[in-house]
């Protein structure tokens, strides 16, 4: 057993008695997802025309997983702020990603994905635009 004189013992002490006092922190909200309009909302690849995809967003969240939508994942989240998130996610099986959304408006962010698909790496650039309801 370790001897500590009484100055050494005493801070042990305080250090144990605030750490157990210590609020925990709160998870992240991820807000910003939650103030975009629920509706339909077309994917773009930023600049080009085509649709890659309409998904009827009735939680934004949805959108952290474009290529991953069915699966069941866990998330790990880098970056919550007012105007943006980044979330890293792995789905046991089916890949992993790491997801980026910045919001211009309520009905309008930009996203930035990359990772493993189907055995294969996807890295995209998207636009996202609400185009009406559902």
């Amino acid at each position: 057993m370790a001897i500590f004189s009484p100055i050494v013992r005493m801070s042990l002490i305080a250090l144990g008695c605030a750490a157990a006092s210590a609020v925990p922190a709160q998870a992240p909200s991820l807000a910003m997802l939650d103030r975009l309009e629920k509706g339909s909302w077309q994917l773009r690849e930023r600049g080009k025309e085509e649709v890659l995809q309409t998904i009827c967003v009735g939680d934004a969240r949805r959108m952290i997983q474009i290529r991953h939508p069915r699966s069941t994942c866990s998330r790990y989240i880098i970056e919550d702020t007012p105007n943006s998130v980044t979330v890293h996610y792995t789905c046991p099986g089916a890949g992993h990603g790491r997801t980026s959304i910045r919001s211009e408006t309520n009905r309008l962010v930009q996203i930035d994905t990359q990772g493993i698909a189907e055995g294969r790496p996807f890295s995209q650039a998207i636009e996202a635009r609400r185009t009406g309801g559902c």
